[in-house]
């Protein structure tokens, strides 16, 4: 089993459990380069806000698009859209990837900025 197999193993456990909460998911995935979060509905059948390094709002705050900086303020930017939406309670799907780094960066960002895991 390679990393990327091992990965989507973890991701598929994972979903599953947050399935039964039913309440909206952060979907968070990374590159080398990049990182991307989702809000997805309850049911899993649309995108409510979503929030990346790729965007030019957020580009232009961070000077790396793949550091720890550039994940906070991913983080940020998709609770201030959460919020702007109306959603405060989600459930944190990490894709598999472990906590830790970026991705544990983007939660606090997220949870200090309004949203509750």
């Amino acid at each position: 089993m390679d990393k990327k197999t091992a990965r989507l193993r973890r991701a598929k456990k994972t979903r599953g459990k947050i399935n039964e909460l039913k309440m909206p998911r952060l979907c968070v995935h990374r590159t080398a380069q990049h990182i991307y979060a989702q809000l997805i509905s309850a049911t899993g059948s649309e995108v409510i806000a979503s929030s990346s390094t790729v965007q030019a709002d957020v580009k232009k705050e961070i000077s790396n698009t793949s550091n720890k900086d550039a994940a906070a303020a991913v983080g940020k930017a998709i609770a201030e859209k959460a919020k702007a939406a109306g959603i405060t309670a989600v459930a944190f799907d990490r894709s598999g990837f472990k906590y830790h780094g970026r991705i544990q960066q983007l939660a606090e960002s997220a949870r200090e900025n309004g949203l509750e895991f």
